[in-house]
């Protein structure tokens, strides 16, 4: 979605931008897709805030720095996850003629969308509908999505600085989904609503948390929640003192698995990140919560049967069988098999980044 262009050649970086750091995949497309290339590189603290560039010429420069480094390819699409992005899905009456289509969706997009579509990057996707019946004429589900537009042309300017070639802008949410995908493709019936098989609720746990229901590939609600890895070590940085780097590292020595007189170092510093990483879990299992209701008061809604967790998140021992717990639906970390020859904590962070390099 949000492309710039639809020119396809064979390979292609997924870009995702973090508070703390930038995630880089190539992935080339050669008969077989494969990872080509991957890569992590710091950003200054305050570069990148909330989803948004703070300091463009920061960013630029880690940009540039990294390609070079690392030798990846120029053309990039990247994600983006922020507030200034709305996603609605709309049920529009089935509309063959594109133009047509596009006139009815901007219309309804002027209620839907809490922005003057003037200043607003839209793009859709038609995600399913229902058939005939009853006398009703058919009708589609569009997903439509809204972007400010000088959200967009600030998030590209580093990159161009950079030299870089932005092809495409996506939804880190769209990528994620790509990425975590455990089901087969969704058939023509099964989108069109005359299947019961369920949903499933993706999240992507980093710097905050990527919410996303789908079926197959189709996208049928997404969020963003600001619950997330720098909440929790913000938090704990501020109540112990450590820097925030430090912070993010005790969360993952510590974790929720194993009994505290069992985890080497301080035991009251170590219980003072189990209580923060307890917290933690159960801020994030009450933004599922909050997103499984809100999405489920939507018309036409498939009822979500599991959770697949991916990101940074997933390291932390213990979480995922926390927040499996805590929720009453099985909960599943997951790592895409192309990123499986690196380590835990390095394929979990690319994971965004690499669904961002996949095609539709």
């Amino acid at each position: 979605m949000l492309e710039l262009t639809r020119k396809k050649d064979k390979s292609l970086v997924g870009l995702e931008i973090e508070a703390d750091s930038i995630a880089a995949t190539e992935v080339r497309v050669n008969g077989d897709t494969n990872v080509a290339a991957t890569a992590l590189a710091p950003l200054p603290p305050g570069a990148f805030h909330e989803g948004e560039v703070v300091e463009p010429e920061a960013v630029a420069e880690s940009l540039k720095q990294l390609f070079s480094q690392h030798k990846l390819s120029k053309r990039v699409r990247l994600g983006i996850a922020n507030q200034k992005v709305v996603v609605r899905t709309l049920r529009l009456p089935a509309i063959e003629d594109p133009k047509e289509l596009d006139a009815a969706i901007r219309f309804q997009a002027t209620e839907q969308i809490p922005m003057p579509l003037d200043q607003a990057v839209l793009d859709h996707r038609v995600v399913g509908g229902v058939g005939a019946a009853d006398g009703e004429a058919p009708k589609i589900d569009v997903v439509v999505v809204a972007a400010r537009r000088d959200m967009i042309s600030a998030s590209l300017q580093p990159l161009r600085d950079a030299g870089l070639e932005p092809v495409g802008v996506d939804l880190s949410a769209f990528g994620m989904i790509r990425a975590l995908e455990v089901s087969a493709p969704v058939a023509e019936d099964e989108v069109a609503g005359t299947t019961d098989s369920g949903a499933v609720l993706y999240c992507n746990v980093g710097d905050v948390t990527n919410l996303a229901v789908a079926k197959g590939r189709s996208c049928l609600f997404t969020r963003i929640a600001p619950a997330g890895l720098e909440a929790m070590a913000t938090d704990l940085a501020r109540s112990t003192g450590l820097t925030r780097e430090h912070a993010q590292q005790w969360l993952g020595h510590v974790g929720l698995e194993l009994p505290l007189d069992q985890i080497s170092g301080d035991p009251g510093l170590a219980g003072q990140v189990r209580a923060t990483l307890e917290a933690g879990a159960a801020s994030l299992v009450d933004e599922l919560r909050l997103s499984l209701d809100f999405y489920g008061t939507q018309d036409n809604s498939v009822p979500v049967e599991r959770v697949v967790l991916g990101g940074p998140a997933t390291a932390i021992p213990g979480l995922v069988q926390q927040m499996s717990a805590q929720l009453g639906l099985p909960v599943e970390a997951r790592c895409p098999q192309a990123l499986g020859a690196l380590d835990e904590s390095t394929a979990a962070r690319l994971t965004l980044s690499y669904g961002l390099a996949l095609e539709d």
